[in-house]
């Protein structure tokens, strides 16, 4: 097992989260209980939104899922994508029986869903659009809403990446749109280590996903016990996507941290960008003119044309800084090879790398990675 000077993400759980979990075993109720509408509650609120306006899920492959199920999304349709994201936005599309359509980025420094090109790839088919955060970073929401609006499309936000974030007009991403999808996975700024919420102002379209959450029924099992219902009836072909207390309650702990995380976060990013700026000057640094209440997920460099990425993984490796790659693009896949050609994003794609960030990173390992990427950018250049 190789031990990291600086790993990619380092995920630190403390005392808080440890009572937390033993207060669910303790209570001997661990399915679908009185946290799960607590941490509802909390995070619905924390994203100003009317506090049934949450619906705690498994993850957030599933959350989009209901998101796009809950919209009428089936056979026939196709909903807009962007390529550079994970590939959850596009199974979620296919398991829905409908069709995913890949749409380009703006640019080099601005890695999110292009609106034109959103545009240019509507048709009568197109039922909804399904607009990704990267990195936490807003898309360019206002275009996205007059074009949806305007062509009578759903809006999805996946807001994995962007919990307590806000686009350039301060509203919350993830209430913008639709419906918004949430990722709580282990790596993410908060975490129940698996786990997802889906948003809405939309209280019928709320009760439509917390409806198809729990197999579609009427009343829960923990309802029932309470004596709160005696029967239940199903109204919709629906799914077992729920959340459990124990995931519940770590999501009360990370939500109340996140915060404080963010803002580390934060720091991180402008430290990462002043360094690269002065030692690194020729590197692409997509963002770096965004500094506001933004997540600050990733931090992804752009590599050199012609830069060999895995000799600079390797090497970097060898120095003991481990790194990623956000993201290989959905269309290079074979599920879904050969269809779309996106000139902005099969132009970068060879080129990203993700340097480690973690909140509790310290000055030193900063400093420490970008040395480590000089040497490796050496090492490539010399080795080709």
């Amino acid at each position: 097992m190789t031990t990291w000077a600086v790993p990619y993400f380092d995920l630190v759980l403390g005392d808080l989260e440890r009572e937390a979990v033993l207060g669910v075993i303790e209570d001997g109720w661990l399915s679908m209980g009185p946290r799960i509408g607590r941490f509802e509650r909390a995070f619905a609120e924390a994203h100003e939104l009317p506090s049934e306006g949450a619906v705690a899920v498994s993850n957030c492959t599933v959350a989009l899922h209901l998101a796009l199920a809950a919209l009428g999304v089936g056979p026939g349709d196709e909903v807009i994508v962007p390529a550079l994201t994970f590939v959850a936005d596009a199974n979620a599309v296919v398991q829905c029986g409908a069709r995913p359509i890949f749409a380009d980025v703006v640019s080099d420094d601005d890695w999110t869903l292009d609106p034109d090109d959103v545009a240019a790839k509507v048709t009568p088919r197109t039922k909804a659009v399904i607009a990704v955060h990267y990195a936490g970073y807003p898309c360019r929401m206002e275009a996205l809403q007059e074009l949806c609006s305007a062509r009578g499309l759903a809006l999805v936000e996946d807001a994995a990446h962007a919990p307590l974030s806000r686009d350039d007009e301060g509203r919350m991403l993830g209430t913008v749109g639709d419906v918004g999808c949430f990722s709580f996975f282990s790596n993410k700024n908060m975490t129940t280590g698996e786990g997802g919420m889906v948003v809405s102002r939309d209280p019928e379209l709320v009760e439509k996903v917390r409806s198809l959450r729990s197999h579609g029924m009427t009343s829960s099992s923990y309802q029932r016990f309470r004596g709160h219902a005696f029967a239940y009836d199903v109204v919709d072909p629906g799914f077992n996507y729920r959340m459990d207390e124990m995931r519940a309650a770590l999501g009360l702990v990370q939500l109340a941290k996140l915060p404080g995380a963010q803002a580390a976060r934060r720091r991180h990013v402008l430290r990462y960008r002043a360094l690269v700026g002065e030692r690194l000057p020729g590197l692409g640094v997509p963002f770096a003119g965004r500094e506001g209440e933004h997540g600050y997920h990733v931090f992804p460099v752009l590599l050199p044309q012609g830069t060999d990425r895995e000799a600079v993984m390797r090497a970097m490796a060898q120095l003991g800084v481990q790194t990623s790659i956000h993201y290989r693009p959905i269309h290079t896949f074979s599920a879904y090879e050969g269809t779309a050609e996106l000139p902005v994003t099969d132009a970068i794609a060879p080129r990203i790398l993700s340097l480690p960030l973690f909140p509790t990173m310290g000055p030193a390992q900063l400093e420490f990675v970008v040395d480590a990427l000089a040497q490796a950018l050496g090492v490539a250049s010399h080795a080709a």
